[in-house]
């Protein structure tokens, strides 16, 4: 796998968003560089080391953030008493700016992963002047089609796990939003309710990958996995924040919100903005044939699919299809 050394960051610091929340930042590569901003999936998954190794640390002044909760941000999702009414797409594309304006960045190539690619996109769409490039892969668009494939849809896949995962929900709450059943118990004010349910959310997430349960490390992290849990069902049982009449501003619950999905609604709006998606072909999410739907309806956009690759930046193949991407735009200055 080619793939650029590992760098420490040579600057970071605490961003100041509003709120009570402050967000960790942190800068490594060319300080001259070519700027570009990293988003990481989740949402609450947090930044880590593997994502600079996708850029050329000669050419690219590299910035990672912790969303709003996730990582080294604070206050964490991890804990009861934290707000999660101030963490929205909104909150997150207004946190995006600021940072941008605290940075010095004039435009910045924006590089996203999963659900960061949903934030990337709508990022994008409402600030097309802040991106010169965007470079994404396990493409999502956060429309309520893709939240009901994989909380309820993959069940016919995966049917014990999903009877599990059914199971630890009450009888009441088993037919409507899978998500926002689970984040209703994950707002319990009893800690064993939370803390059973967020495992039995991150059981089912590595059943879909597919992977045997509890087999990933960072789910075996109490803190990480409430934070995690708590913070993907807020956004996925909210409808991502996502409304058809929203401008720059999301907001909670299902009313004005355009079912067919936002992002892929606006995505002419991309036009003029380079982009390389970059999809495994057994990534599940495509049974819904969004990336495709998404890359046609871009102009300028590439699409790049690994046949035998998942939803995983670090596969074989999709990394180098990533570092060829970067590395592409690098060259356009």
């Amino acid at each position: 796998m080619t793939l650029y050394p590992e760098i420490e960051p040579y600057d970071h610091g605490m961003l100041d968003v509003g709120d009570g929340n402050q967000v960790y930042w942190e800068m490594c590569g060319n300080p001259r560089g070519k700027p570009a901003v990293v988003l990481h999936g989740g949402p609450g998954s947090g930044a880590n080391a593997y994502f600079p190794r996708l850029f050329d640390p000669a050419a690219y002044r590299i910035v990672l953030l912790d969303q709003r909760g996730a990582g080294r941000s604070t206050p964490p999702a991890s804990a009861y008493d934290t707000d999660m009414s101030v963490n929205t797409t909104a909150h997150l594309i207004a946190d995006l700016e600021l940072l941008r304006r605290h940075l010095d960045v004039e435009r910045w190539l924006v590089w996203g992963v999963s659900w960061g690619s949903v934030l990337g996109l709508r990022y994008a769409q409402t600030h097309p002047a802040a991106v010169s490039e965007l470079v994404l892969t396990g493409i999502a668009t956060g429309s309520d089609a893709e939240v009901a494939l994989l909380t309820r849809g993959l069940g016919r896949i995966f049917p014990e796990a999903f009877e599990r995962f059914v199971g630890e929900l009450p009888e009441g709450e088993r037919d409507g939003n899978l998500a926002a059943a689970y984040n209703r118990l994950l707002e319990s004010p009893e800690s064993e309710v939370r803390e059973r349910a967020a495992r039995a959310w991150t059981d089912w997430e590595t059943a879909m990958m597919p992977a045997p349960p509890r087999s990933v490390a960072r789910y075996e992290d109490p803190v990480f996995r409430m934070g995690f849990a708590r913070t993907v069902t807020h956004y996925w049982g909210n409808d991502h924040f996502l409304r058809a009449s929203e401008g720059d501003n999301g907001g909670g619950g299902s009313e004005g919100v355009d079912r067919g999905g936002v992002v892929l609604r606006d995505a002419p709006l991309l036009k003029g903005i380079p982009g390389t998606l970059v999809q495994g072909g057994l990534d599940l999410g495509n049974l819904l044939g969004v990336v495709w739907r998404l890359h046609h309806a871009w102009p300028g956009s590439e699409l790049v699919v690994i046949d035998e690759a998942g939803h995983n930046a670090g596969a074989p193949g999709v990394a180098e299809a990533l570092v060829a991407a970067t590395d592409k735009y690098a060259r356009r200055g």
